[in-house]
């Protein structure tokens, strides 16, 4: 009977706890904490009903109470709320990447859903999850399918101390730009999403977004601290939201009961280590759209484009003169069959993947933002159903390439047939381009016009198997994991401006910042293995870089699709080097960020996602001379490995003596520790092989 009793009462109060959370309800705050208890966001209302959030990590504040809401053309949805509802979940999953730097990946977060009406009627939705490694939201607007234009975003994020921000101005061509740091309430530019945060105790955090659907990038800016009644605590600062704009100031169209914002996401480390071992973003995402994905194959290639970048040869099949009129025929035009025949063989004997042909189409006449290009006609000199069947019995793909030169309507217009004519010739890759700093010379690339394009594209190339490497691109937010065929892009100042550009190329410390900068928003297409490192066109420009240095970054940068960059003639010249180029994959079991300081140096590791037997290592130090001590206790307890090394020599300089590399082997257990000595600019790439009995 006393059983019965407390059975029943027990049912009662499970009944109106659960009741308490779908309830229309007058209270105005609620708590969400992550799996591990670190973390907690404490949403509530405002006396007026403004949105707001608040986070804790360990109990101590980490971002203060900060506004939520949106702008919409005729409707203000950041005040006068009312909580209709608040629902919770949970979820502990594990799933499988079609291809990464992780074979499965955990997803392992608590949810809270508030449902919140306007005093007019207006409604809005923003969910909530926290991570053990971070918390993130979105807003969603629920409806009956009418129109709607969204003019403003008013996150915040009113970080309870003022960290240090690495950061690119928001507008900075194509995010080709150099990383800096300094504290938030210095920056003065306003700032792109991903920006990564270092704290004074030693923890670190991101800002970025994840799943970008037809909505606008996110970017940051600073808000003026006396303005906000916050900022009685001194070492308080806030940042912003700013969406980018349409060329006529909207920032998103949609429609109630489809129009989502991307998730709203941030990072929180206790360490640099720690947080390059997130998954977060990629958890935020969709799970795959393409059903058989084995058309999507890693792999690395070559091509004509770094000679190309030294002049040696020339995009364009045909030259311009200045009124824009044909005046002849380039007579070092670089995509021809017989180049593209002699790259192939190469690619073929040292087990490179594919072959990447770029000016191969007629419309590259000098200028394509004006000469609008044919993406199904060769030209002349480039036998593209010779070549197809020619890599094919070679094993060997070719990598096709759109430049579009910012001409979307255009490239729409064609991006059927173009894909259709790739598919009908086994090419399965393509590379695209919009060099032109505004779409259709109006819009910006990260506006809503241009996501909207972007998807497109990658909708498009799935339904022929094909797969994107996307220069000029979108900042990637792991619509990778939606669609696998996404494989790579480019979106950040990468080793081409190592032959060109006019401040004589980029510093060394630049590559131990991306790992922890743009890497963290998805793969990029940085195009190492520069192995000659003369510049006799530009000779005030050059790789701030050994040969070793070079190598390790085949696994300090990622990419599922990776180019080596150097010319045929260049590696054959140093082909002991080079073996450690074609032996590392670009398809990862599991990888591991060993020790790292931001814009220092940099050491990971990773597994060979088709020969777990097999681990690879790339270490690289910024101007300053390193000795790094590597522990192996990620290899298997109780066994014995070879571990062949590429290191900087004791001669190497990589002013005067770049090329000097030492190579040997030793027998090493998870017991070892390696001693890494790094010269400036230098670095060590290690291939670490099990002893099989």
């Amino acid at each position: 009977m006393k059983r019965s009793i407390l059975h029943s009462r027990l049912k009662w109060l499970l009944f109106l706890v659960s009741f308490s959370f779908i309830m229309p309800s007058c209270h105005r705050t609620t708590d969400l904490s992550s799996p591990d208890g670190r973390t907690v966001i404490r949403f509530s209302l405002s006396p007026d009903g403004a949105p707001l959030y608040s986070v804790t990590r360990d109990g101590k504040p980490y971002i203060l109470s900060s506004e939520l809401g949106l702008k919409l053309e005729g409707a203000d949805l950041s005040r006068d709320f009312r909580i209709e509802n608040v629902t919770r979940a949970s979820a502990d999953t594990t799933w499988e990447t079609a291809w990464g730097e992780e074979r499965f990946i955990r997803d392992l977060h608590n949810e809270l859903c508030v449902s919140l009406t306007g005093a007019s009627g207006e409604r809005m939705v923003i969910r909530f999850r926290a991570f053990n490694d971070g918390i993130a939201f979105r807003y969603e607007l629920p409806g009956d399918g009418g129109e709607l234009r969204i003019m403003d975003e008013m996150t915040e994020y009113n970080f309870a101390s003022d960290p240090v921000g690495w950061s690119i101005p928001w507008n900075t061509p194509y995010y080709e730009g150099l990383w800096t740091a300094s504290p938030l309430s210095e920056k003065r530019d306003t700032l792109c999403s991903p920006m990564t945060l270092e704290f004074a105790d030693g923890s670190y955090g991101m800002l970025h977004e994840a799943n970008l659907t037809d909505y606008a990038g996110q970017n940051f800016y600073v808000s003026r601290l006396e303005e906000k009644s916050l900022t009685s605590r001194s070492e308080a600062v806030s940042l912003h939201t700013y969406l980018t704009p349409w060329s006529n100031g909207v920032r998103v169209y949609g429609s109630y009961g489809s129009t989502v914002s991307p998730w709203r996401m941030v990072l929180i480390a206790d360490n640099i280590t720690d947080l390059a071992a997130s998954r977060m973003m990629l958890n935020l995402n969709e799970p795959c759209r393409i059903e058989d994905t084995s058309w999507i194959k890693p792999m690395k290639f070559i091509g004509i484009w770094w000679a190309i970048h030294l002049d040696h040869y020339t995009w364009c099949y045909r030259l311009l003169d200045n009124e824009g009129k044909v005046k002849g025929l380039s007579p070092n035009h670089g995509a021809t069959t017989a180049n593209m025949q002699r790259y192939i063989d190469f690619a073929a004997e040292h087990h490179i993947g594919g072959v990447l042909a770029e000016g191969w189409n007629e419309g590259w006449d000098g200028d394509w933002t004006s000469n609008l290009a044919s993406f199904t006609t060769p030209t002349p000199d480039f036998d593209m159903d010779y070549l197809s069947r020619y890599a094919a019995e070679k094993g060997v793909q070719i990598i096709g390439h759109h430049e579009t030169g910012g001409n979307i309507t255009h490239y729409e217009s064609e991006m059927e047939q173009a894909f259709e004519y790739y598919d009908r010739h086994g090419i399965h890759n393509v590379k695209t381009g919009y060099v032109h700093s505004k779409l259709e010379g109006k819009e910006w690339h990260k506006s809503q016009y241009g996501v909207r394009h972007m998807r497109k594209v990658i909708e498009c190339a799935a339904a022929h198997h094909v797969c994107i490497d996307n220069h000029e691109c979108v900042m990637p937010t792991g619509l990778q994991r939606t669609y696998p065929n996404l494989m790579t892009g480019e979106g950040v100042r990468g080793q081409e401006w190592d032959a060109w550009s006019t401040d004589g190329g980029s510093p060394a410390e630049h590559l131990c910042i991306l790992p922890f900068t743009r890497c963290m928003a998805g793969p990029v297409d940085f195009t190492p293995g520069t192995f000659d490192f003369s510049n006799p066109i530009h000779p005030q420009t050059r790789v701030h870089s050994t040969l070793a240095r070079q190598l390790a970054l085949f696994v300090t940068i990622y990419s599922p699709l990776q180019m080596a960059s150097d010319m045929p003639e260049s590696y054959m010249q140093h082909q002991a080097a080079f073996r450690f180029i074609e032996d590392v994959p670009c398809d990862w079991e599991r990888s591991v960020v060993i020790d790292a300081k931001i814009g220092d140096y940099v050491v990971t590791a990773r597994q060979d996602r088709q020969d777990t037997d097999s681990w690879y290592i790339g270490a690289i130090t910024d101007e300053n001379e390193r000795e790094l001590t590597l522990p192996l206790t990620f290899l298997d307890a109780d066994t014995e490995y070879t571990a062949t090394i590429y290191a900087d020599a004791d001669s190497t300089d990589w002013k005067t003596n770049p090329y000097a590399v030492d190579i040997h082997e030793q027998k090493v257990t998870a017991n070892d520790c390696l001693t890494l000595r790094l010269k400036p600019c230098g670095g060590t790439a290690i291939k670490i092989k099990k002893i099989r009995g």
